[in-house]
């Protein structure tokens, strides 16, 4: 769906389109003139009733063109300013959690056709610590959010529950593999299956963020996606490629087990919740789980 809606609005922006430019500047005048020539064999003015018949469009154009610029309108925000997504798993706690509703920033990475994904107008590139929004290289009809950790060139490892970053190496001597600041903040806060996860601060180049790990520093290596020529938990970014992390480090399917985001996936930038809903009921209440229980106002705002 996250594919096929976005043709479907260029579609139907398209045909509305042509409907209200015909009946603008050919249909309309068409409605004029036979009124002309109905009043000139009548000899004078007609009833309301008559005029109204004769030019009154018929039902088809009125609607085409009366939805047009709202379609337009919806159109041009949803695929180059600004489009709204629903958080649907906890793969980003606690930077966001299930039930929010955040507005994604379509221009930060370029302006782009909404069908083909292609740029038409370069505007910005991800940093270090934007929390993104893209087509799942896996399968393109579903939209991923996680933030960026790793820019093309980078060197990234995540090894004992610890971030490394090696940045791009432009010119001799190359910069030395960092450690990602990494602190902890509070150990009992979040909750798993009654297992408590620790949240920790985290510094990425200027962007400061929580992450919840697992206290238990195990790592399942088996299951990383593994890059030629490194080791299981090392990655080497590809040019114009990402590498992303959920901040729910231990809950997340992220770039270490199915690989980088190319520049043509890229959506947009998360930059704010504007609603988010609580969803949590007894297991023997009647009302569907879709339903709200409450809204969390204190989410409201710009996501770090």
């Amino acid at each position: 769906m996250a594919t096929i809606f976005p043709l479907i609005l260029v579609i139907a922006t398209f045909v509305t389109g042509i409907i209200w430019a015909l009946d603008k500047f050919h249909w309309e005048k068409q409605r004029e003139l036979k009124l002309q020539d109905a009043r000139t064999a009548a000899g004078g003015d007609l009833p309301n009733d008559a005029e109204e018949k004769i030019t009154t469009p018929p039902s088809w154009i009125e609607n085409g063109r009366s939805v047009f610029p709202v379609i337009a309108i919806v159109m041009v925000l949803r695929s180059f300013i600004y489009e709204p997504f629903q958080i649907p798993s906890g793969s980003m706690m606690p930077t966001l959690l299930v039930g929010d509703f955040i507005l994604v920033e379509k221009f930060a990475y370029g302006l782009k056709d909404p069908v083909t994904r292609s740029t038409i107008v370069e505007t910005g590139s991800p940093e270090r610590g934007d929390i993104a929004v893209f087509k799942f290289p896996l399968d393109t009809r579903v939209d991923y959010i996680k933030r960026i950790v790793g820019l093309p060139g980078d060197r990234v490892i995540y090894r004992g529950k610890q971030l490394f970053i090696q940045p791009k190496c432009e010119a001799k001597p190359c910069p030395e593999l960092k450690t990602v600041p990494l602190s902890l903040e509070d150990s009992e806060s979040f909750k798993i299956n009654s297992m408590p996860l620790h949240v920790y601060q985290e510094q990425l180049g200027d962007v400061e963020h929580e992450v919840l790990i697992f206290p238990p520093a195990r790592e399942l290596v088996s299951r990383y996606f593994r890059q030629p020529g490194t080791t299981e938990d090392e990655w080497i970014v590809p040019a114009g490629h990402y590498f992303v992390l959920g901040d729910n480090r231990d809950n997340s399917e992220d770039g270490r087990y199915w690989g980088f985001v190319s520049d043509h996936n890229l959506v947009g930038k998360a930059v704010a919740i504007w609603i988010s809903f609580e969803f949590e009921r007894a297991e023997d209440s009647v009302l569907p789980g879709w339903i709200p229980t409450g809204v969390r106002f204190n989410r409201i705002g710009a996501i770090k």
